[in-house]
């Protein structure tokens, strides 16, 4: 896969970063002189082009009309959204991805100016913090394609809710199926009659939503505390 990664701030030289060690070809369009000398310290010198990300002839000489990808990394939302406007109309790329940096603005980032992803990183932050401190010692092994889910994994603590307890008997959601269990290091395939013991290791797929339930039955029904509130 080709991707075309518009501006070198460190959001889009990391994205550079990843996706060249994950083996796609990369092609970093960035035009400010102290950014490019940082960048090529950084990145291998054919994955960066020297220009304006903004000018479509820029683009075009960048290789974007052969991308599979554009990935609107600049500093500006409005740069954003006329990139991927100009990536889809003008040069027919297939999936485009924006950076939100004003959450105000997001509600422009939609199918009118042809963004297929935007991120808000505003909001994706804070998610993230919601989200770990929901589920305490669980681990979001790995965000699944188009959907949702994820693959998670959690221990079962001393005093949890669910040890002993059938699985078909905890009334999980359907959205949140229990994968496998390690049990003394071995991988147990689990049935509906399946029940949890002490420090069994869980994997499960399932959504947000399934996972806060899952890691609510799993957990002691503690919290975690700061060292003052231990002493």
């Amino acid at each position: 896969m080709f991707v075309i990664v518009a501006g070198g701030g460190r959001t889009g030289a990391q994205l550079a970063y990843l996706l060249v060690a994950e083996g796609y070809k990369v092609r970093l369009v960035e035009s400010r002189r102290e950014r490019l000398e940082q960048l090529h310290k950084e990145l291998p010198t054919e994955v960066i082009y020297e220009g304006d990300p903004t000018n479509p002839e820029v683009l075009e000489q960048a290789g974007i009309r052969q991308a599979h990808a554009l990935a609107a990394c600049m500093k500006d939302d409005e740069d954003n959204l006329a990139l991927c406007f100009m990536a889809r109309k003008l040069f027919g790329v297939p999936r485009t991805i924006a950076r939100i940096n004003n959450p105000r603005n997001e509600w422009l980032f939609n199918e009118k100016f042809h963004v297929d992803v935007a991120l808000n990183q505003s909001n994706v932050l804070a998610s993230l913090i919601r989200e770990e401190m929901s589920l305490g010692d669980m681990m979001t092994l790995l965000k699944l394609r188009r959907g949702r889910y994820s693959l998670v994994e959690e221990k079962v603590e001393k005093g949890a809710k669910a040890i002993g307890v059938p699985i078909k008997d905890l009334g999980l959601p359907e959205e949140c199926v229990i994968a496998a269990i390690i049990r003394n290091g071995h991988v147990m395939l689990p049935r509906g009659s399946t029940a949890f013991q002490e420090w069994d290791e869980v994997l499960a797929i399932t959504t947000p939503d399934g996972a806060r339930l899952l890691a609510q039955l799993l957990a002691a029904e503690t919290h975690p505390q700061r060292d003052e509130e231990k002493r």
